[in-house]
């Protein structure tokens, strides 16, 4: 029936109907938070918005005006979507300028909110579709200018005019058309066409997109009437379209069709990762502070800002939904003395005693993860897993009692060599030395076999990869590499070192790394979906029972899409919609690194 229809005023028949309705088992319809409007202190939605979410296949509900984060939070963790609707001016104090004589009504606290409401929702991945003001303030938020008023500041008022923008009209009548920009871009793909007429009730405006959105629609006076981001799930229209839409307007519908079904599709995302074990390879996070640090409460990473450090941390993981994350002590190749040689390592034992430490600052949260059956113990008590690695084996220096110490601290893996030779072997930079392992090498192989630690070919030359696979007894792990056919450098793994891997049960792990997924690129320049290209390279040699993800992030990792541990969600939303199924994703994500980390470590209980 109508979702809005009356039904006969009959109490019983109303509460029979209501015991016997039984949900639907199919797929879930996605939760969209609706931001509310504040009157007289009332929190209130038109119900054009809920009637559109719910046409389009939703379920609304409507967030209450309140600025309490905490409360939020709560509310935001339940949602698979975020609209954020019209109302009144966003105060220019919160973007630093002073009001001008034209500015209209505005409230601090609704502002607050939807501010508030807006970071929440992307730094949890959810999509997000702004509507008219809330077009303004989702551009605010990341960085974004406004007009405080186009008709006294927009250089086409002082030139030849400009269009009326707060029209007379019934709001589900149109008023003037916008010029839909570029056929690439999502609100062009739902629109199906490069004019459109739509309503229009507003005197402020976006004046600047957002770094890194792109304008998707003008009006004839060039006023901005939409924009979106290229990598994120956030999109945002100046008009109405939900009084278009409640008047039959199929095209206005389809904005929130295209909102819902991206919802859908981050439901289905943070599902898998509610039943899947989700496990970053290679984070650099140690190396990313200086002295002691504390990963509960250091919140960077967000969209936006300088990324300089802090990509992985507790709130980060968490608001990203991921499990474990191995933390590695990245050791800078230097001089091969004995002076330097010990300074590598005491400086990794102080790194990895940094990682440990986070179980004691925050037992409740965290633990230190040795063993594949660590991971899932800690999972199962709701806590992110830890587990230590050490990269370059420099650290080792001619020591195999070091070797030895790493493993008593639960060192899972080594990663043989960095940029340069070192006393083991030889590395995909610089000038060899040993072609291959060194016989100091072949004995750390054979420790590393003996000991249960895994051996990480990453870096390695082309050499030391086939002495390691020729040698080893286990499989083992490139921690953090891509595929060479896509992005010639050196660092990369060719099809016949991926498909070696593979062969010998082990597993490449595709790294975010942008230079190694374009040749040459800054993190600007590559994406998440470069990072997919890698993905799906690997799974058509390997299978998807031989690739991983290892994100690199605080060691130079981070792309345009997912820069921080917080956006690895991001990951399983784009393999959702390349057709990977829950099966596969949940082996790429973890499946596989504990298949691999078992059979290293089970030469010890045997």
């Amino acid at each position: 029936m109508n979702a809005n229809a009356i039904r006969h005023p009959d109490m019983g028949a109303l509460l029979r109907e209501v015991d016997d309705f039984v949900p639907s088992h199919g797929r879930k319809a996605p939760c969209i938070g609706i931001s509310a409007n504040r009157k007289e202190g009332a929190s209130s939605v038109a119900a054009d918005y809920v009637s559109s979410v719910l046409q389009a296949g939703g379920v609304p509900v409507i967030i209450p005006v309140v600025n309490d984060t905490e409360a939020l939070s709560v509310i935001v963790d339940g949602l698979d979507g975020l609209l954020v609707t019209g109302g009144g001016d966003l105060n220019p104090l919160f973007t630093g300028e002073e009001p001008l004589p034209a500015l209209g009504q505005t409230d601090s606290l609704r502002d607050e909110y939807d501010l508030i409401l807006i970071r929440l929702a992307f730094n949890r991945g959810l999509p997000i579709l702004g509507i008219c003001r809330g077009h303004q303030v989702v551009n605010a938020v990341f960085g974004g200018s406004l007009y405080q008023d186009i008709y006294s500041q927009h250089a086409a008022w002082q030139q030849q005019g400009i269009i009326k923008h707060s029209q007379d009209l019934s709001r589900e009548l149109p008023s003037h058309s916008v010029e839909l920009t570029g056929n690439g871009s999502r609100l062009y793909s739902i629109m199906g066409d490069g004019r459109l007429a739509v309503n229009s009730f507003h005197h402020q405006a976006v004046k600047n997109p957002a770094p890194g959105f792109i304008a998707t629609a003008f009006s004839p006076d060039g006023i901005n009437e939409a924009t979106e981001h290229p990598h994120y799930p956030v999109m945002s229209v100046q008009w109405h379209p939900e009084s278009m839409a409640a008047a039959g307007d199929e095209r206005m519908q389809g904005i929130f069709h295209h909102h819902v079904e991206e919802s859908a599709l981050f439901l289905r995302a943070k599902d898998l990762h509610r039943t899947a074990l989700t496990i970053d390879l290679h984070t650099d996070a140690p190396m990313a502070y200086a002295g002691d640090f504390d990963l509960g409460r250091r919140i960077c990473g967000t969209f936006n800002e300088p990324f300089t450090e802090g990509r992985v941390s507790l709130p980060l993981m968490e608001q990203g939904r991921i499990d474990a994350a191995f933390m590695v002590a990245y050791i800078p190749q230097c001089e091969l003395t004995d002076a330097a040689r010990l300074e590598a390592y005491d400086y990794a034992l102080d790194r990895l005693a940094q990682v440990t430490r986070q179980a004691v600052l925050h037992p409740s949260r965290t633990g230190i993860a040795r063993t594949p059956q660590d991971i899932l113990r800690l999972r199962g008590e709701g806590k992110k897993a830890l587990l230590l690695g050490v990269e370059n084996g420099y650290a080792i220096g001619r020591d195999l009692e070091r070797l030895e110490a790493f493993k008593r601290l639960g060192v899972c893996y080594i990663t043989l060599c960095h940029e340069g030779y070192n006393d083991i072997c030889d590395s995909s930079y610089g000038t060899p030395e040993w072609s291959g392992l060194s016989y100091f090498g072949r004995e750390v192989v054979a420790a590393m076999n003996r000991l249960g630690i895994m051996i990480d070919v990453s870096h390695a030359a082309e050499t030391t990869f086939y002495d390691v696979l020729e040698l080893s007894s286990v499989p083992v792990i490139a921690s953090h590499s891509s595929a060479y056919a896509l992005c010639d450098h050196p660092r990369n793994l060719t099809d016949a070192q991926i498909r070696a891997i593979s062969e010998r049960g082990g597993i490449v792990n595709i790294c975010l790394y942008a230079g190694f997924l374009r040749r040459g690129a800054g993190m600007d320049d590559a994406s998440i979906d470069d990072a997919v290209r890698h993905i799906d390279h690997a799974v058509s040699i390997a299978g998807p029972a031989h690739v991983g993800i290892g994100s690199d992030f605080d060691g130079g990792g981070g792309v345009n899409g997912c820069r921080a541990a917080n956006e690895l969600i991001h990951l399983t939303t784009r393999l959702i919609r390349a057709g990977y199924s829950e099966d596969d994703i949940a082996a790429i994500w973890g499946g596989n690194l504990l298949r691999v980390m078992t059979a290293v470590q089970s030469p010890l209980t045997t």
